[in-house]
């Protein structure tokens, strides 16, 4: 349905709100609404996974499941590339970055595309063993739909920021059922800041979210019970931490070397056979790495730690010696990351979220077997499992009260809050040193785009520069005449002159303040050229520059305009007093 004709149905019911219903309480039965639909999608989703695996497994006999596991992945990575092309214009847009982008850059606008495609892909992708994670296309899911159900719903531009972050937050409740966790992960990871009284719409829709998710999906991913730790374990957890944050830097980077590779690689389906291929290598070698993996991190959680090598070339060894069972988990934990980037690389869809809690659960489980074999001391293992993946979330996503939370929710490990909160804090400190941003905002900071930084960078970081250089400076060739440029500067609007060359650079400036003295001697009018009285300029911007360097570079050169080259070619001027005024206009348009 057109959009003009949503808008001349909703027109009498939303005359009548304006009259009826003040905008405090309007903004919480639409944040319902967002929570309930975003909720209702992540089930859906979630269960229509659960089905299709299990409707591939049954469909191949057992002798031949392990030689199913090695095709599955390629043919969802084949089918995700196909529905991307021939669907979305070959526009699919993966991960949380672009809704990120989309909150700083264009009004927290996202395309109606993003309400279905990314569960379609994800679905395709995950079904098929795509070793990816479902929070990231969920997430996106939830935000796209807050973002169009505001604009559909005609609420301001804040409030549209805001529901667009009830949307993610009640993705991430509904998959994990874990309201609280929702909240913190739209206000640390999509949100750059908020506001107080804003958190009672995040929390009505994570909750109802939950309460969908309640209704129609099984329940929790995870279930740990416990009642308490020991102090004598503290040091062990210090251990960990410095583990976790050292996995996290290790999967921020090989995430981002594989993503510049890829990019590398001609060839759309080139890449779907040789990402699938090697996809299914690694699968066939470590079956744990199919799909979002979240079985072994519950069967490690209840003590069943040999199902690691279930089905796999190394399971007639795991009774035999215990450290194969070791070997299994480190490679699978090193490799995770490997299969995750192979599936998003390749054309998948997915995200680094799950990949980040299943490695985590693994070094968890890792370090404290390794502690009790040494039969120094005795330590729960699955304490440090799901340490190990708060930890790790935390490192990778940047995001320590979310990953707190989160496995406190999902695994009802509530006592565990001392422990969550050394092991998290240690790992994100450590990470951040290394990797200053998170695996959603690195891209993001290299395009100048500074979504977590102070307000006044923030605002700036939404401003866009080419949209500011003025073009009305009158250039002049360095080879004109005084008098000539006298006659220019009559019917000029500036007194500053570009002076560019017949191939269109930059190789001086003239102002009035330069010409002034030869201004009253006729005698030079023919005799003096331009190019004596041009001067370099103190500096030039480039048009891919950020605002935020060019404003700090004018105030320490002290010069209220700069030339602006695009490819060294001179394009205009760009001056301190426009940037101001716009960024006066964006602090209005944020506040209103």
């Amino acid at each position: 349905m057109p959009k003009s004709t949503v808008h001349r149905i909703l027109r009498p019911l939303l005359l009548w709100r304006l009259r009826h219903v003040s905008d405090r309480v309007y903004l919480i039965l639409v944040a319902t609404l967002v929570g309930a639909l975003a909720g209702l999608a992540a089930v859906i989703l979630k269960n229509a996974v659960h089905w299709g695996q299990q409707a591939l497994y049954g469909w191949v006999p057992e002798q031949n499941r392990v030689f199913a596991l090695f095709l599955y992945p390629i043919i969802g990575i084949g089918l995700t590339v196909l529905y991307a092309r021939y669907f979305l214009g070959g526009n699919l847009g993966r991960g949380i970055g672009p809704i990120i982008y989309s909150v700083a850059r264009q009004g927290s606008i996202v395309p109606r595309s993003k309400m279905y495609s990314q569960m379609i892909s994800s679905l395709i992708t995950v079904t098929f063993g795509g070793s990816a994670g479902l929070e990231a296309p969920i997430s996106v899911t939830g935000s796209a739909i807050g973002s169009n159900v505001s604009r559909v719903l005609r609420v301001s531009r804040r409030e549209r920021r805001l529901l667009l972050g009830c949307g993610a937050a009640a993705g991430v409740a509904a998959i994990f059922n874990s309201p609280i966790a929702g909240v913190l992960f739209a206000v640390e990871v999509v949100l750059s800041e908020l506001s107080a009284p804003f958190f009672i719409p995040l929390l009505i829709s994570s909750a109802t979210a939950t309460v969908v998710s309640k209704l129609l999906f099984s329940g929790q991913p995870f279930v740990l019970i416990t009642t308490s730790w020991g102090i004598d374990t503290i040091p062990f957890y210090l251990v960990l931490g410095l583990g976790t944050a050292m996995l996290s830097v290790y999967m921020i980077r090989v995430y981002f070397a594989s993503e510049k590779w890829f990019d590398r690689w001609p060839g759309t389906f080139r890449k779907v056979a040789l990402g699938g291929i090697a996809l299914g290598i690694l699968v066939f070698l470590f079956p744990p790495l199919y799909g979002e993996g979240y079985d072994i991190v519950q069967a490690l959680l209840s003590g069943e730690s040999q199902r690691l090598t279930d089905a796999s070339i190394f399971s007639v060894y795991r009774d035999e010696n215990m450290w194969v069972l070791l070997l299994v988990a480190a490679a699978v934990m090193l490799l995770k990351v490997f299969a995750t980037c192979i599936t998003i690389g390749a054309g998948g869809n997915g995200g680094m979220f799950g990949s980040s809690l299943f490695s985590g659960a693994l070094l968890g489980f890792f370090v404290a077997r390794l502690i009790n074999m040494s039969g120094l001391f005795v330590v729960p293992e699955v304490h440090f499992v799901v340490l190990g993946m708060a930890g790790t979330l935390a490192g990778v996503v940047h995001a320590p009260l979310t990953a707190i939370f989160l496995i406190a929710e999902i695994t009802g490990g509530y006592a565990l809050f001392v422990p969550l909160m050394f092991v998290t804090s240690i790992s994100y400190l450590i990470t951040k040193y290394f990797e200053p941003y998170s695996v959603y905002t690195r891209k993001l900071v290299q395009r100048g785009v500074y979504v977590h930084a102070d307000r006044d960078r923030g605002l700036l970081a939404q401003l866009v520069l080419p949209r500011l250089v003025q073009n009305d400076f009158e250039p002049v060739h360095p080879d004109a005449t005084l008098g000539e440029l006298v006659d220019i500067f009559r019917h000029a609007t500036r007194n500053l002159f570009p002076v560019v060359d017949e191939d269109g650079a930059l190789v001086g400036i003239v102002s009035l303040d330069d010409m002034r003295d030869a201004l009253f001697d006729e005698g030079k009018y023919a005799t003096t050229r331009v190019r004596d009285l041009m001067v370099e300029p103190p500096a030039t911007v480039n048009i891919d520059d950020t605002l935020l360097d060019t404003l700090r570079c004018m105030e320490q050169l002290d010069v209220w305009a700069l030339p602006v080259l695009k490819n060294g070619r001179y394009v205009g001027f760009l001056l301190k007093s426009v940037i101001l005024a716009n960024y006066r206009y964006q602090l209005i348009r944020e506040n209103e």
